[in-house]
């Protein structure tokens, strides 16, 4: 039973992402709303959780001022926010997604995910770096760079994977190869890293139910959406055109994630 509703609910995400990769860019956008800001968070909104119950007020506010400093930092500088913010996703995604993994693949992981979806779809790229924020004059010299980092290493990924038979990894990284940036991303990060830790973190918290960890961890998640809600729309663009909003509150979420609960996690191992 619990099988049939995890393939069903795969073959739903599916059918959703070809869906929006045949729509309009809004649609595109809408999915990747959905998959990343909701289903994506699952796995960051027990951050708490997994922290010592004597050093959560000390975390939640460490957590609170990153959110702030980057939202300031997004504001006032978003062309160094940017590669700020892709650079420390992909050391996140190469350290989480390959713990066991040696240098080469771990660096393959970080680079695939923000690169790939550049590859085979360099004008939507540029366009999505225009509107986040980057010099004019330098997303043609960036996305050219990413889509040759992201081909050589979405090659490296699908060897692996097909010598492996790992399909998690062929899967995910035809996803970014394939679809166009918004919904290869998003449903690369389900597959190759949120869904994955989210698992992860239901088995650390001791819950054998998605469920149950659901019901556990929704206030912090319904929390954790309506702060980028709210970042969203405090930065939202005046242009017609811009995503400068969108990942400015993605990155007011994501860069807490990154950075400060790894330095709690790291103190309960060793306090």
């Amino acid at each position: 039973m619990i099988l049939q509703q995890k393939q069903a609910g795969w073959a739903i995400l599916w059918m959703a992402a070809l869906a929006a990769s045949f729509s309009a860019p809004v649609f595109q956008i809408a999915f990747a709303v959905l998959a990343i800001g909701v289903i994506g968070m699952a796995h960051g909104a027990s951050d708490l959780a997994i922290v010592r119950q004597g050093r959560q007020l000390f975390f939640l506010m460490s957590y609170g001022l990153a959110i702030v400093l980057c939202l300031i930092w997004w504001h006032t500088s978003p062309a160094v926010a940017l590669p700020g913010f892709l650079l420390a996703s992909a050391i996140h995604f190469g350290l989480e997604d390959a713990p066991d993994g040696g240098l080469a693949e771990r660096i393959a992981r970080g680079v695939s995910l923000i690169a790939t979806p550049a590859t085979l779809h360099q004008d939507e790229f540029r366009a999505i770096l225009q509107g986040a924020g980057l010099a004019p004059t330098l997303p043609d010299t960036v996305t050219c760079s990413l889509a040759l980092l992201g081909g050589v290493a979405a090659g490296g990924l699908l060897t692996v994977g097909f010598f492996s038979r790992n399909k998690r990894l062929i899967t995910g990284t035809l996803a970014l190869l394939i679809l166009p940036p918004f919904v290869g991303f998003s449903l690369g990060f389900l597959i190759l890293h949120a869904l994955p830790q989210t698992e992860q973190r239901r088995d650390q918290l001791g819950y054998v139910r998605y469920t149950d960890y659901l019901r556990a961890i929704w206030p912090v998640l319904l929390g954790a959406i309506a702060i980028a809600g709210m970042a969203a729309f405090m930065l939202f663009p005046k242009g017609p055109d811009g995503f400068r909003s969108l990942f400015a509150a993605l990155a007011s979420l994501a860069i807490p994630h990154l950075l400060i609960t790894p330095w709690f996690a790291s103190r309960n191992r060793t306090v």
